[in-house]
């Protein structure tokens, strides 16, 4: 009712390479106190804290299960989901999609020379570095840290 012309953009990403990510980071910085964990128990080993952030209240799970109702709901209509690995792999092709969704003209990126970084934010949720974007957009091949059973 507010904003009935809105528009949501919603960059989506397999969920199990959303849990290497944070594991990544959370192996980075194995010392500091992160509020993505409750107590002990959760963050005792990669199997818990999978567990945890998947849960409907926490990182992964509150915004998955969001995005499945936004996606099956009245406005989806108004919704634009964007494959990350698509994006990755050819962000040129992909731009010019997102801006004609938006009924606006096409912008010129340099997807050699992207920067972004949240610093406090990601201090005071104890994650330092998670939203550091590297400067070149690209699909970069790596091997995941998680148990094969996750």
């Amino acid at each position: 009712e507010q904003f009935p012309e809105a528009k949501v953009i919603a960059c989506v990403r397999n969920v199990a390479w959303v849990m290497d990510s944070l594991e990544r980071r959370f192996r980075a910085n194995p010392y500091e106190i992160t509020r993505l964990f409750g107590d002990g128990v959760e963050r005792n080993t990669v199997y818990s804290r999978v567990e945890t952030l998947g849960q409907r209240n926490r990182l992964v799970g509150y915004p998955w299960t969001a995005l499945k109702e936004a996606f099956y709901g009245e406005y989806a209509s108004r919704l634009l989901i964007i494959d990350y690995d698509l994006l990755a792999q050819a962000p040129q092709k992909v731009m010019p999609l997102l801006y004609s969704f938006i009924d606006e003209p096409l912008f010129d990126h340099d997807f050699e020379a992207v920067s972004y970084e949240a610093q406090q934010f990601d201090a005071a949720l104890g994650v330092h570095g998670l939203h550091t974007v590297r400067s070149k957009v690209e699909l970069q091949k790596r091997r995941t840290v998680l148990p094969p059973d996750l």
